[in-house]
């Protein structure tokens, strides 16, 4: 059995654009069908979204047989929480609120094993390693982890040059919406001033060689982002996909269209 290669990092690297959906709701169904679209990568939002260390787990056994790569956003860059997501087979993490230097210097040394790194041995009870299956395991997963760091704050704007400089960072995501709060336009994410910030943070990770991130669920926003060089680019939410077209259906009946009894049985295709 071999290590899976990170075909994510591999395509961000070669400035290939991959389009993605936010995943909110954990549950290995639903993973399925979201794995199952088309997508080139789906985040696991552990952030926000009530994920748990156990649903992650479950939700990557659920989307492994897919030709889709899993991103685990973690709650916060704490260096044990980074060694168990790696630990359950995690290869790429999107780490929150990055704002210096020096937590990117951590969250670096916290992906890697020795020599490069700080991340504790555990290969033997590690679903990444195939529980020892995987040859070689521990000299080669350094070569296939992807770290991505949120750059959302103020702070971490001004930061930017520094935070580029670290090597072993693969991508920095801008987080429109924690953005727009720490520049006081809380809610509006399409104020010009965030807009502009977040071209020119964009502008700046591509002239540096790094891939830069964004999610952009209003289609124009987003394709106006790639067009800015953005080449990890979330387009949709599962949340909202589901409300808005249970919505929509609920209103096409309740309030739009009439419907008219034929008194012939539905063709639904159930």
């Amino acid at each position: 059995m071999d290590l899976p290669l990170n075909k994510f990092k591999k395509a961000i690297a070669e400035g290939n654009t991959q389009y993605g959906l936010w995943a909110g709701i954990p549950d290995s169904t639903c993973a399925e069908i979201c794995a199952g679209t088309g997508f080139d990568w789906l985040l696991l939002d552990g952030e926000h979204a009530p994920f748990d260390m156990r649903s992650i787990y479950t939700y990557l056994q659920a989307v492994a047989p897919y030709d889709i790569h899993p991103i685990v956003r973690a709650v916060k860059g704490d260096i044990n929480l980074i060694k168990q997501l790696l630990d359950f087979g995690a290869q790429t993490l999107l780490i929150p609120m990055v704002d210096t230097k020096e937590q990117a210097d951590e969250l670096v040394q916290a992906m890697r094993y020795p020599p490069q790194g700080i991340r504790g041995m555990g290969s033997s009870i590690a679903r990444a390693a195939r529980w020892n299956a995987i040859p070689g395991y521990l000299q080669s997963a350094n070569d296939q982890v992807c770290l991505l760091i949120q750059v959302e704050t103020r702070r971490g704007v001004e930061n930017l040059p520094a935070l580029l400089e670290v090597e072993g960072v693969d991508g920095i995501f801008i987080g429109p919406s924690d953005l727009s709060a720490s520049m006081g336009h809380v809610g509006n994410a399409a104020h010009a001033e965030v807009v502009s910030t977040i071209e020119h943070c964009i502008e700046t990770i591509v002239a540096a060689g790094k891939a830069a991130g964004i999610l952009a669920i209003d289609p124009l926003q987003a394709r106006h982002y790639i067009s800015k060089g953005a080449t990890f680019v979330g387009v949709g939410v599962d949340t909202l996909l589901l409300r808005n077209s249970a919505l929509e259906l609920a209103a096409s009946f309740k309030d739009g269209a009439k419907m008219t009894n034929t008194n012939s049985p539905l063709k639904s295709g159930y």
